[in-house]
């Protein structure tokens, strides 16, 4: 009988060690349910939006090497077949042709589609007083820009004395 009763004390054991497995597990399931874990009330929280920050604008690249032609000035249109144009090369040369004159200087495309350009080299030809006027608002522009855009097929270049409008030449 020893052996019997041997037998039933393991099971017994077993029995309530598993009872004691299965108790405990219940237990222990109940309490996580019932604790907050670290951030818990913040991912409780579905319906209270969360700043997102705005994406930054695509910052563009200002086309060297492309000749531009000037289309207008404050929205006045460049008149006569000599219209002023200028090219910034790789090296940030500008170079151009005011109206009259021919122009140089450096220019540096900027950080936030900025662009300062240098003092102006400019040769001396003897022009008809309005295309001389014209060439002096023009390049007046040029040297005191601020700030380029490219919209549509257009460049934009926005400065102390109005906003210049260039198309793309051929």
């Amino acid at each position: 009988m020893t052996m019997q009763m041997g037998i039933a004390m393991k099971a017994m054991q077993v029995a309530l060690a598993a009872g004691a497995v299965a108790l405990l597990a219940s237990a222990t399931q109940a309490s996580a349910q019932n604790m907050l874990g670290y951030g818990q009330k913040n991912r409780d929280k579905a319906n209270t939006p969360q700043y997102i920050p705005p994406p930054k604008a695509q910052e563009k690249v200002f086309p060297l090497d492309s000749t531009w032609t000037a289309v207008s000035l404050n929205g006045k249109p460049f008149a006569g077949a000599e219209r002023p144009s200028f090219i910034i090369d790789k090296q940030y040369r500008a170079r151009g042709f005011g109206g009259c004159n021919t122009f140089a200087a450096t220019a540096f495309p900027l950080k936030e589609q900025h662009l300062a350009v240098g003092p102006l080299a400019l040769t001396k030809r003897n022009c008809d007083k309005a295309v001389g006027a014209s060439e002096m608002q023009f390049l007046t522009a040029l040297r005191t820009s601020g700030q380029w855009d490219l919209v549509g097929s257009q460049l934009v270049i926005k400065s102390q004395a109005g906003e210049l409008r260039f198309d793309r030449a051929l």
